[in-house]
């Protein structure tokens, strides 16, 4: 007995290493970051936030930062295990976001101000994090630029044909179903009422927001790259099939109460379509899923085949 402990008092004793995490944020230097940031951009996030609330085209403004959080802090575990290297391109990323915000001062421009802030963050990542970091960290800061409303000049070149558009397809949808109309423009001349399809009508609230939740969508429901890009597409002709059907049923309703074409009913009728909106967003994904399906199935098939041969 006295010899076996000696023996194996003799042997080596290995205690593990203690183990550290792959990547130390400098959290000190984030939050004097951030705080900077934030105080740099204060007048342009208030105007900004003021906006998501006024504006209905913008309401998804403020589940934007919130979901990109959300994504962040689900990878969190990732994100940590990744290993930081301060890129100084960041920097320079910095420096843009700064000009670009002087420059949109100077012209009074918001969309050049607005998205100086998200150039401001990623530059921040980029400077702190590194390269690898940024690049884990590309969707939630992608998604970002969704909290940004377009600019006017574009929003304007994109609402108009909307609006013919939606005003065309409600016109032979309702001669369809009988009921005598004439369009004249972006008007709907009807026996009780002229229907005029204004720019809320024209489908770009529902597109905008629709692009964003199918983004999100994507990103939780499927991994396959060439669906999330589908999926982001299919949201154009949805929109518009969609809100022409919320024409075509404020028009066939007009005619049998015209105050159902306006107030609550109308407003009802808006988040009735893009529920449905949302559901056939859905079902293309089914879709495109069972095709994409088959097609790995077929081409396992022929692997085997040729593997048997």
């Amino acid at each position: 007995m006295t010899a076996a402990s000696t023996e194996s008092s003799d042997l080596p004793i290995s205690n593990p290493a203690p183990t550290e995490p792959a990547a130390k944020l400098p959290w000190a230097m984030i939050a004097w970051v951030s705080a900077l940031i934030v105080i740099s951009y204060a007048p342009i996030l208030f105007a900004l936030v003021k906006q998501w609330y006024e504006d209905e085209d913008m309401g998804h403004g403020f589940f934007v930062p919130v979901i990109a959080g959300y994504i962040i802090w689900q990878e969190r575990e990732r994100l940590l295990a990744i290993e930081t290297k301060p890129n100084w391109w960041g920097f320079a990323v910095l420096a843009w976001a700064g000009f670009q915000l002087y420059i949109a001062t100077m012209g009074a421009e918001l969309f050049l101000s607005r998205t100086a802030f998200v150039f401001s963050i990623i530059g921040a990542v980029l400077l702190l994090g590194g390269s690898k970091l940024a690049k884990a960290l590309a969707f939630p800061l992608f998604l970002l630029f969704f909290m940004v409303p377009i600019p006017s000049v574009i929003y304007n070149q994109i609402t108009f044909p909307l609006q013919l558009l939606a005003s065309r397809v409600a016109e032979n949808a309702i001669d369809l179903m009988g009921i005598p109309v004439i369009r004249e423009g972006n008007v709907l001349v009807l026996s009780s009422q002229n229907l005029n399809v204004v720019e809320a009508c024209s489908g770009i609230r529902s597109l905008l927001t629709l692009t964003f939740l199918s983004l999100v969508y994507g990103y939780f429901g499927e991994k396959r790259l060439w669906i999330r890009v589908a999926l982001f597409f299919s949201t154009i002709p949805i929109a518009i099939i969609a809100n022409s059907g919320r024409v075509t049923m404020t028009g066939m309703v007009s005619e049998i109460n015209p105050e159902l074409a306006a107030g609550f009913f109308h407003e009802a009728q808006g988040w009735v379509i893009f529920m449905i909106a949302f559901a056939m967003l859905a079902l293309v994904h089914q879709i495109l899923s069972r095709i994409a399906t088959k097609m790995e199935n077929g081409k396992v098939a022929a692997n085997v085949e040729t593997v048997g041969a």
